[in-house]
């Protein structure tokens, strides 16, 4: 059989096998005194298995490690691998859907592309206008993102997303927008914020759930994001949790 010939009897292209010859999946027939290759039936076999084995997901290195001779890994063991890679790739789907039924779900112009870890503890807070609860939101969605933190910290961050008398924390950080960096109103607003919100969580904020230290650089940006005075808040409390979490450290060392 002439190259037109076998392509057509196992259904490839005479391109495909042109690069098949190149890659050595198939060894190249003699060729006719004419010049033309002569392909014989067991050619074509070898041909069919390869375009079925591609069909099944396998990559050429794979199909060639199944065609080898002894040496090469059995077809079983391949086929488990590919059917375990293909459940992986299910699972990832059933995943992706399901972030996107939550982002459905949520209200007109609410939907945020967060975890759904993250998404079920934004729906908890109470709605606010508070330009500093919208803040703290995107800073969830940055470390969310990122995946520094995780579902431990939405669980220990519930009860306080749920917690009304929250957004009155945030409403009074909302008014030292225009205060000077020495206000006395800092100290105790920090105070209540630490109190607020439970250790455990803002050291996974601040070292990661992984127990890493932050990425340099981070609180800065973190701080300019805020008026100076807003900003004297945030870095207490972020001090004060950082010493939580230093401290955990060096007692689980200990």
């Amino acid at each position: 059989m002439r190259i037109g010939e076998i392509a057509a009897l196992v259904g490839l292209t005479t391109r495909a096998i042109r690069h098949y010859h190149h890659v050595g999946l198939l060894p190249e027939p003699d060729r006719r005194p004419n010049g033309y290759r002569a392909y014989s039936v067991r050619d074509a076999v070898r041909l069919a298995r390869v375009r079925r084995l591609t069909e099944l997901g396998l990559s050429l290195d794979e199909v060639r490690d199944v065609l080898a001779d002894d040496a090469g890994r059995e077809l079983a063991e391949v086929l488990a691998e590919l059917d375990a890679d293909l459940a992986r790739q299910q699972a990832e789907l059933a995943e992706r859907r399901r972030r996107l039924a939550v982002l459905l779900a949520a209200p007109p112009g609410e939907a945020e592309p967060v975890s759904p870890a993250l998404a079920e503890l934004l729906a908890r807070a109470p709605a606010t206008a508070s330009p500093s609860a919208a803040l703290d939101r995107e800073h969830l969605s940055l470390l969310d993102a990122s995946g520094a933190v995780g579902e431990e910290l939405y669980a220990l961050l519930g009860a306080v997303a749920a917690d009304p008398s929250v957004l009155a924390l945030y409403e009074r950080l909302d008014e030292l927008a225009d205060a000077a960096p020495d206000d006395p109103r800092i100290g105790p607003l920090a105070a209540e914020l630490v109190a607020a919100v439970p250790a455990e969580a803002f050291a996974a904020v601040t070292a990661g759930d992984g127990g890493q230290r932050p990425v340099p650089g981070f609180l800065e940006a973190l701080l300019a994001e805020y008026a100076p005075a807003q900003a004297e808040v945030v870095r207490r409390v972020m001090e004060a949790f950082t010493d939580t979490w230093a401290a955990q450290t060096r007692r689980g060392r200990e």
